[in-house]
């Protein structure tokens, strides 16, 4: 007995703090009043704190309620928040923004580029599988199926869902009562003798009178359905012609759209009940009858809205719209009765008639009523024929509506120049507020100016286009005087539309007497030029001259702006325009040598040599220690065959000048005209003076390298290399000068060392996979073109070998990731419209090769010039091809590979832009 009171002894003992009953079993326990506390709310801060002051306790006090501004409790918890808080909050969120934004360009950047960098690092899932979910569009239909099934690999039995349900009874009987046969007769058999069917004896159906009544329906069907049916007595009548019309005009509706439309009719009924004087829904109201088909009802609705608001045009509007042609000249000449003011209704009344008599007739009509409607006016003017009859309405219209500008300018027009003059005066007096009066007396005076008149002299001619200067400096005075204060942007619109409309004296004019409205002092150049740069893109040749013409007058000493002259002019203008600017600008910009030498190769492009020489000497003049316009006036005189002047030239600009550049072009001269020994003494002497010039080592070895001393040449390029380790062009020249002797393990090495000098270098690392793929060796190739990818993950070069290093199928979803890494990269975009080539996606093709020489930088790549014309000798048209050459010709591309080695080979001096692209077509593979 005692052990049993033992062991049931915790039975009086209480719970754990933390036990739940059952919970061992699954239970998850349940909550009650005694678990939450009581209803009731507790004691309040002020009780706990009082009660803690009896008892001689601190209250426990928080570390953090100082730290926050925005909750004001503590020190300021009784505190009223008045005006003069709210200011200084004012001013301290002024202080933190100001704070803010002081570094957050740089910061927002730094941000990216760590965001960058860790993304690159740490790359999201979904890009690591990129390339492979790309992979999977080239697994075929028999591959994917072979793929096994996903099965159960847990070694787990699941238990299966076995559910059952009780069969109800009928099915029971239903499945028994098939299997019986019927051996009795119904009660209504039985009375029929087994045999008859139990049918009203006697009677016999008669289809005749079924077929009629089918018959009766569908032609009252075909009735509403055509709207065009005509009803007398009991006989109808259907147009044969638009029968078929209207069967294929039937709209098939579906229940929700019948069920939206008869809500509709609901609510546009009761909306014409409630407010019968409201014009709109009655216009409604016979839309979605016309909507929902029913014709008849929608006219119905439409006559008794006319008769409800018969002074709204709109529903008169409408309902002639919903008639025929006859019927709506009724409604319309009703409409006349009650809205004779109506413009609208007038023109819809002009608009039905068929000849351009009864037009007239109507239009007159109208204009009876309705005097001062300009576009009544206008109207009845466009359908006279005879110039004579629209001068004689438009003399009365401008009588009638002297304020309308529109109706003077089109009087003007019809008039003859000297009567044009004096309508526009009249229309000055009439209107004095009018700008577009005083352009059209602007662009008059022009047409007078330039028209065909062989009497005129030059001097004459000038002095009447002097006068559209004053005419419209005198209209813009005029105007500011009225108060009419037209902003610069619509004043260079109005030059824009003059130039437009062929009267580019005029839009100049405009452009003198305003260009300068509205613009601060300092400001004034950075305006101009963005104002003629924009109207250039809008190909507003014009627009653009005359304001870089007004700030050349401004700013005659600013070099940069003639020279934007001069390149308008180069892309839009003649020679003798461009001529005329170059002139100006050396005369105002004497020290400029950039225009100097634009003046000097327009001459010698235009073929003349002796005025090129001339402009050459008076730029030696203006600048005597100039290298660039030594160097021009020795490649002039080179390419021009006088080799003895070129040849003194150069002595003379390595006296006077001296500088690096043109000791390295005379050694260059000197080697083109195959005169080593003085080429190499020249370089021996130049590199005495300028040991730290990479290109006189270059000359140095290249020439040994041609002599055939390999030894010489190898000691020249490591003496670049060893004063100039930072020149990317030394090493791969070295480089290659070990290949061609046949060590290309001295050249890996060489590569390797510039590599190590000069981290991150696409050229070196492209060197480096042609040394490897020359050798042989593939495998090792593409390891390092993987290496050059890693350490330069966005260069262009290196993408496009990897492109080309890919298999066929592979190369496209390459290629989109070369585009994503290098940003569009030139080199890429070729990349690009060559496997289009390849895919033999023309059109695509020639979109990528123009967009690989899209901007000024590209341009200047001559390899792709040269693909895109071997492109087009393939696949274009001697158009295509002639453009793809003047393009070129124009750029004047100087860098690429193949372009390169072409351009500065010495059999192919002085020959053209033109030529040089066409040996590098062939070249290029």
């Amino acid at each position: 007995m005692a052990s049993n009171k033992n062991k049931l002894a915790f039975l009086s003992m209480p719970a754990p703090a933390s036990y739940v009953a059952g919970l061992g079993r699954g239970a998850s326990g349940f909550t009650t009043r005694s678990d939450i506390g009581p209803a009731r709310e507790g004691p309040s801060a002020e009780v706990i704190a009082e009660a803690q002051a009896r008892r001689g306790e601190e209250p426990e006090i928080d570390p953090e309620q100082f730290q926050d501004p925005d909750n004001e409790y503590g020190l300021f918890a009784g505190t009223t928040y008045e005006q003069d808080d709210e200011e200084a909050d004012k001013i301290y969120d002024d202080v933190d923004q100001k704070m803010d934004s002081r570094r957050r360009a740089r910061r927002e950047a730094r941000e990216n580029a760590e965001l960058a960098k860790h993304r690159a690092e740490r790359p999201k899932i979904q890009q690591q599988f990129a390339d492979l979910k790309r992979g999977l569009s080239v697994v075929t239909d028999q591959e994917w199926e072979s793929i096994p099934e996903v099965g159960n690999l847990t070694r787990k039995k699941r238990r299966k869902d076995e559910r059952t349900f009780a069969v109800p009874d009928s099915i029971i009987v239903g499945d028994r009562s098939k299997s019986e046969y019927e051996n009795s007769l119904d009660t209504r058999q039985q009375q029929a003798n087994g045999f008859e069917t139990p049918a009203d004896t006697g009677t016999m159906t008669n289809f005749v009178e079924i077929g009629q009544a089918r018959d009766k329906i569908l032609s009252l069907k075909l009735d509403q359905i055509s709207g065009t049916a005509t009803t007398s007595g009991s006989a109808t009548s259907v147009d044969p012609k638009g029968y078929l019309t209207s069967l294929n005009s039937v709209v098939l509706k579906t229940e929700a759209e019948i069920g939206d439309i008869k809500r509709a009719r609901m609510l546009f009924d009761s909306l014409v009940k409630s407010n019968p004087k409201h014009a709109p829904g009655w216009i409604a109201a016979a839309c979605l009858e016309e909507h929902a088909g029913r014709m008849v009802a929608a006219r119905k609705l439409i006559k008794a809205g006319c008769e409800q608001c018969p002074k709204s045009d709109d529903v008169w509007l409408e309902a002639a719209r919903l008639h025929n042609n006859d019927d709506a000249k009724v409604i319309l000449a009703n409409a006349v009765q009650h809205v004779g003011q109506s413009v609208k209704i007038w023109l819809a009344a002009a608009d039905l008639e068929q000849d351009a008599k009864s037009k007239k007739r109507v239009l007159r009509k109208a204009l009876e009523n309705i005097p001062n409607s300009v576009r009544l006016w206008k109207e009845t003017v466009n359908l006279e024929e005879s110039a004579t009859d629209a001068r004689i309405l438009l003399s009365r219209a401008v009588e009638v509506i002297p304020l309308s500008v529109e109706l003077w300018l089109a009087l003007a027009r019809l008039e003859t120049p000297e009567r044009a003059k004096a309508v526009l005066n009249k229309a000055r007096k009439s209107v004095p507020t009018s700008h577009e009066i005083w352009i059209a007396a602007g662009r008059l005076l022009e047409q007078g100016a330039t028209g065909d008149d062989p009497d005129k002299t030059t001097e004459t001619r000038n002095k009447e286009l002097e006068l559209v200067d004053k005419t419209i400096e005198l209209g813009v005075r005029q105007l500011r005087q009225h108060q009419v204060l037209l902003t610069r942007e619509q004043w260079l619109k109005e030059a824009e539309r003059c130039e437009s409309d062929g009267s580019p004296r005029t839009c100049e004019a405009i452009i003198k007497a305003t260009v300068s409205m509205e613009v601060e002092e300092e400001d004034r150049l950075d305006t101009w030029v963005s104002d003629a740069e924009s109207a250039e893109a809008r190909s507003m040749v014009g627009t653009a001259r005359a304001v870089l013409a007004y700030a050349l007058k401004v700013f005659p000493d600013q070099r940069n702006l003639w020279r934007k002259a001069a390149d308008l002019e180069k892309a839009h203008g003649t020679k003798e325009s461009l001529d005329g600017v170059l002139s100006q600008a050396v005369h105002y910009c004497p020290q400029a040598e950039v225009l100097w030498l634009m003046s000097a190769k327009e001459k010698w492009l235009a073929g003349d040599v002796p005025a090129a020489r001339e402009v050459l000497e008076k730029a030696f003049i203006a600048n005597p220690e100039s290298e660039q316009i030594w160097l021009a006036a020795v490649k002039l005189e080179a390419e021009n065959g006088e080799l003895g002047v070129a040849r003194e030239l150069l002595v003379r600009a390595r006296t006077v000048a001296d500088t690096e550049r043109i000791w390295m072009k005379s050694a260059v001269f000197e080697r083109q005209q195959g005169q080593y020994a003085a080429a190499l003494e020249t370089v021996s002497t130049a590199l005495s003076k300028f040991p730290k010039f990479a290109k006189l080592y270059m000359v140095q070895g290249q020439i040994r390298q041609m002599e055939k001393q390999y030894s010489a040449a190898r000691a020249s390029y490591a003496a670049g290399l060893k004063a100039c380790p930072k020149e990317i062009t030394l090493w791969v020249l070295a480089s290659k000068l070990e290949e061609l002797d046949g060590k290309s393990i001295k050249a890996r090495a060489l590569l390797e060392k510039g590599r190590l000098v000069n981290p991150a270098n696409e050229i070196l690392w492209a060197e480096s996979v042609g040394v490897e793929e020359r050798s042989g060796g593939a495998a090792q190739a593409k390891a390092m073109l993987a290496r050059g990818l890693q350490e330069c993950p966005s260069s262009g070069l290196l993408w496009s070998m990897s492109i080309w290093a890919e298999p066929r199928p592979t190369r496209k979803s390459r290629s989109v990731d070369a585009l994503k890494k290098s940003k569009d990269n030139p080199l890429i975009t070729c990349t690009v419209a060559r496997l289009f080539w390849t895919e033999r996606k023309i059109e695509k093709a020639r979109q990528w090769f123009s967009r690989s020489v899209a901007t000024e930088q590209d341009k200047d790549i001559g390899d792709h010039w040269g693909w895109w014309l071997k492109f087009e000798r393939q696949h274009g048209t001697p158009e295509y091809m002639e453009e793809v050459i003047r393009q070129c010709v124009a750029a004047e591309p100087h860098h690429g590979p193949v372009w390169q080695a072409i351009a500065k080979d010495d059999k192919n001096v002085g020959k053209s832009t033109k030529e040089l692209l066409a040996m590098v077509a062939d070249a290029l593979q």
